[in-house]
């Protein structure tokens, strides 16, 4: 890598490989390219937070000063919300700083399943099996549900974890074009033996949501089974926060719902919900449930009390909504590309792998705390900022921020 300027044309995926007999010769590739990547942009995945992720934010690196925060995924306000610390607070103070053990023998604590029986009457299903993370519910579920012989039909622009429990589980994995009923129907036309289809409530990078109704309908016509990842999407759609599952009338028609307590929620953690069978299976099976250690009871605690006031609040998904439609519409007047979000995930499209970090600084020195997003997240030059709304920003603040974020962007010569 003899050019201060080749991490502009190089990536991740290009520093994997090494050229010795030592598995470690590839960290010195990486090195080399890492030397000139992040003072040239890539500090900004390393910015450290001296604040709760609340609507303003402080970061160390850049003087405290209070910023206001569009990038993280605190959806209904929650996380912060002094009911659910003291509930926090209150788990800790009983059980504990961590489980101690994993579900299966000793970390399975009476919180887990208060929480658990709370989740699965919200969702209205059986059960539900909480995982450490929404990363490992999904690898857990998935290399646990199919195997060799079986075949995953998964949407392309799929979490890396979807990919990623598929891997595990060594099924045949085939990829339909993103939200398009009618390459998944050739997809399961083609399919043979026993099928499982993946999609997710909302896609978090570009802010869309899933047709649920048409894919459930293909699923059912064809016998397939049906997983939801409603990540970005359970506790916010539908007429009482259930999901894009409800929105769409199809919750019945979903066999494995999975979703994040790290979201809407404000804490940490995942889980699946479904049948009972379904669960008693997950909970001998799903080697990342039975090999971790239980969810912190602190963490459990604080989700159950987050749980309970967005059951109890519904005007929280109503402010939400109206602070992403005062956003949205302030973006579109000002002429920033947007994408096809419908969602409170609002990408700022800016197209340009080494720009976009360029845009974040100055972003950064306007007052306003956005993340860039570039490949391997996205494809390349399909880079973007990645706006998160929450039920707790203030309308008024949103509609400045949108006129300063486009004044950036045209200054940059990013907008025209």
């Amino acid at each position: 890598m003899s050019s201060i300027s080749s991490w502009q044309t190089r990536d991740l995926s290009h520093c994997r490989t090494g050229e010795g007999r030592d598995i470690f010769d590839i960290h010195e590739h990486f090195s080399q390219w890492v030397e000139h990547a992040r003072p040239g942009g890539y500090y900004l995945y390393d910015l450290f937070a001296s604040s709760a992720p609340g609507t303003d934010i402080r970061l160390a690196q850049t003087g405290e000063r209070p910023l206001l925060n569009l990038a993280s995924y605190n959806y209904l306000g929650l996380a912060q919300d002094p009911r659910v610390l003291e509930a926090a607070v209150s788990a800790l103070a009983r059980f504990g700083l961590g489980a101690a053990g994993s579900p299966y023998l000793s970390g399975s604590l009476s919180v887990h399943d208060e929480l658990a029986r709370a989740i699965a009457r919200f969702k209205s299903v059986d059960a539900a099996l909480l995982f450490p993370t929404g990363y490992s519910a999904n690898v857990g579920t998935i290399a646990a549900l199919v195997g060799p012989g079986d075949v995953v039909i998964c949407d392309i622009l799929a979490h890396a974890s979807i990919f990623d429990g598929c891997a595990l589980s060594r099924a045949k994995l085939s990829l339909f074009r993103h939200n398009d009923p009618r390459s998944l129907a050739r997809k399961l036309e083609q399919a043979s033996g026993r099928v499982l289809v993946i999609v997710e409530g909302v896609y978090s990078m570009d802010g869309d949501v899933a047709p649920l109704a048409e894919i459930a309908e293909l699923c059912r016509h064809h016998g397939a089974r049906l997983l939801v990842d409603e990540a970005h999407s359970a506790f916010v759609y539908g007429a009482h926060g259930r999901g894009l599952a409800e929105h769409c009338g199809v919750e019945e028609q979903v066999d494995v719902h999975v979703g994040t307590l790290s979201k809407s929620l404000g804490g940490m953690g995942g889980y699946v919900a479904g049948s009972s069978e379904l669960i008693d299976y997950l909970r001998a099976y799903s080697r990342s449930q039975v090999f971790s250690c239980a969810l912190a009871p602190a963490l459990a605690g604080g989700v159950l009390e987050a749980l309970r006031i967005a059951i109890a609040e519904p005007q929280r998904r109503a402010r939400l909504w109206d602070n992403v439609a005062r956003m949205r519409g302030a973006l579109r007047e000002h002429g920033v590309d947007i994408g096809d979000s419908s969602s409170q995930v609002i990408p700022i499209m800016i197209n340009d792998d080494t720009r976009v970090f360029t845009v974040a600084e100055r972003l950064l020195d306007a007052g306003i705390y956005l993340n860039p997003v570039r490949y391997p997240a996205v494809k390349r030059n399909r880079s973007r900022l990645r706006v998160s709304i929450s039920a707790a920003h203030d309308g008024t603040e949103l509609e400045r921020a949108a006129a300063r974020i486009a004044e950036v962007l045209r200054e940059l010569e990013v907008l025209a």
